[in-house]
């Protein structure tokens, strides 16, 4: 419940941050008529997301098992690759971000109604379907069946909206440069275990080999239904047996990935820069 709660605030986050820039910038510079638009292009991106996720919920349902964990699989890791990039994204650009969207709003401004509700479908609607398609294979491999991935999600997000209104309002001012840094340092190891989840799909819909090839076993150690067993699950997607192909991409997936994400950034002055300019953009939305 743990890892799938990092991702909906992780990622709630983002989209709430990115819906205060605009709002806060349309009311800045009095352009109040154009916030109907924005709102409208923000519900069409949740919608848009809300059925993408429906759509890989109960689309594969009545699939054989052997596509059901192909599909399964391939989309676990496209979802790995994609909140990889995403993290990365946002350390390298985090804060521009502010800047970006002023100059993408300013842009729809004079062009109509028309590129406002795109502007805001676009800047939302990404961080939606990314959100949506890592939900799902997260809480895939956290336990079918369960409802506690789904809760910690909707839990996640629920409290990033908060956190959200509670930047607009300037009630609440944190370094968000180092928030996404670490939030993003355990969003990597959550991805490392959807890594491994799907691999073993993969391998159980015969796409690849060494299903039989276990690298350890110690499920006596750790009982997979233990409170202790669901707990590592739940955080780390961690199985008590694993294939050594498994192991093999978990362990390089986390080492490499980990390595470079937390390597400083060039120059202590720019680093420097980058996580002092989110916190005045917080301070910069709530006026």
């Amino acid at each position: 419940m743990f890892g799938n709660y990092l991702i909906g605030l992780r990622e709630g986050l983002e989209a709430s941050l990115v819906v205060c820039i605009l709002i806060a910038y349309l009311v800045k510079t009095e352009n109040r008529a154009a916030l109907r638009p924005v709102w409208l292009g923000v519900g069409i991106a949740c919608a848009i997301s809300l059925a993408f996720g429906a759509l890989l919920e109960f689309g594969t349902q009545e699939l054989t098992f052997e596509a059901q964990e192909l599909i399964g699989g391939t989309l676990s890791i496209l979802s790995v690759g994609l909140v990889t990039w995403m993290v990365f994204w946002m350390k390298r650009t985090a804060r521009h971000l502010k800047a970006e969207l002023h100059g993408k709003l300013d842009a729809a401004l004079a062009v109509g109604t028309g590129a406002l509700v795109t502007t805001a479908f676009l800047a939302v609607g990404r961080e939606g379907l990314e959100t949506a398609l890592f939900v799902w294979a997260s809480v895939r491999a956290g336990g079918e069946g369960s409802p506690a991935p789904l809760a910690g999600v909707l839990l996640g997000i629920a409290t990033a909206i908060v956190l959200g209104w509670l930047f607009y309002r300037g009630a609440l001012k944190i370094n968000l440069a180092r928030f996404f840094k670490w939030t993003g340092a355990m969003l990597v190891v959550v991805a490392a275990g959807v890594l491994a989840y799907g691999v073993h799909d993969l391998q159980e819909a015969r796409f690849l080999g060494g299903l039989e090839n276990r690298a350890f076993d110690i499920s006596g150690v750790i009982p997979p239904d233990s409170w202790y067993g669901v707990l590592l699950k739940g955080v780390f997607n961690f199985q008590p047996d694993p294939t050594v192909l498994q192991l093999a991409v978990w362990a390089l997936y986390l080492a490499v990935t980990m390595a470079v994400f937390l390597a400083p950034s060039r120059g202590a002055g720019t680093q420097a820069a980058g996580e002092q300019a989110p916190q005045t953009q917080s301070g910069a939305q709530a006026g």
